[in-house]
């Protein structure tokens, strides 16, 4: 499948902005069942300096300097991509997940790749005990990982409440969990918190949903969305598989992926910081476009 994403970011305001640096992470990733065919950013103002580099997960990471006064700073990002993934069945065997667990820690390398690095606490997603209790529970002894993990994630989609006003990135991991609300970036976080609990290597994953209007009803133009899911390393046959605890699905060719790391800190597609202005006004809307 091959899908045309356009990403347009807009901040407006209420004083002028006289100074504004940006990181930028919006080139969606070659690998695993995806290869980027064309990406280009535009961005208004037009930046005084403009520097790309890869960061230690492997995520082109692009760094802006604006230096011209604005009241609106407008990120227009387009990108062509070749999806073709498949994942296990839900019920395929896998290994016990004590095992995954401890070939994981027992892993020598220390690269992006290796599962060690996504088994320990990270800034936004701390090892609590009431999550990793929560996140045991699915996971009976000797049970296959795939097993638990669908079993986990399918616990956190029918008992956690979909609410994009109840909290913000900031808010805590445990008030996520106690209230059992949030949005797909919350979900995620909990999920990769309960594994990691457990001992297994999860990473958080940022990128792209294509979203399918019900019959009879028109695509709305802009109303896909940026999401999150988590990324599970299931030993060295299956490697790492995608779960998506939002919608209760194992990750195949309607998702796109940004960027990888051990939480929403590490692939935010956009920070920063501006000079000027206490208050701003944000905008997104994303489009997922089928062509082939």
């Amino acid at each position: 499948m091959i899908y045309d994403i356009r990403h347009v970011t807009t901040y407006e305001y209420e004083n002028p902005v006289s100074f504004a640096r940006c990181t930028l992470r919006l080139e969606p990733r070659s690998g695993s069942g995806q290869e980027l065919l064309s990406h280009s950013v535009e961005i208004r103002p037009r930046p005084a300096e403009r520097n790309v580099r890869r960061d230690f997960f492997g995520t082109l990471t692009e760094s802006v300097v604006i230096e011209a006064a604005h009241r609106t700073l407008r990120i227009d990002s387009r990108s062509r991509v070749s999806v073709s993934r498949q994942p296990p069945a839900r019920d395929a065997s896998s290994p016990p997940w004590e095992s995954i667990r401890d070939i994981a820690f027992e892993a020598t390398s220390l690269g992006p790749a290796s599962p060690v690095g996504y088994v320990f606490a990270s800034p936004l997603v701390p090892v609590l005990r009431p999550v990793s209790a929560y996140a045991a529970s699915s996971f009976a002894p000797g049970a296959g990982i795939l097993e638990g993990a669908v079993d986990l994630m399918r616990r956190i989609r029918n008992q956690f409440r979909y609410d994009p006003k109840a909290t913000v990135i900031s808010t805590p991991l445990a008030e996520v969990f106690d209230n059992r609300h949030g949005v797909c970036q919350d979900f995620a976080h909990v999920m990769i918190a309960g594994l990691r609990g457990i001992g297994l290597p999860a990473a958080y994953v940022s990128g792209y949903l294509r979203t399918i209007p019900p019959p009879g009803q028109p695509r709305l133009q802009g109303a896909d969305a940026t999401h999150a899911w988590v990324s599970l390393w299931c030993g060295a046959e299956l490697g790492w598989v995608d779960f998506d605890p939002t919608n209760d699905l194992l990750v195949a060719n309607d998702h796109i992926v940004l960027g990888v790391g051990r939480d929403f800190s590490d692939v935010s597609p956009i920070d920063g910081i501006i000079v000027g202005s206490p208050k701003q006004k944000l905008g997104v809307a994303v489009d997922v476009l089928l062509v082939e």
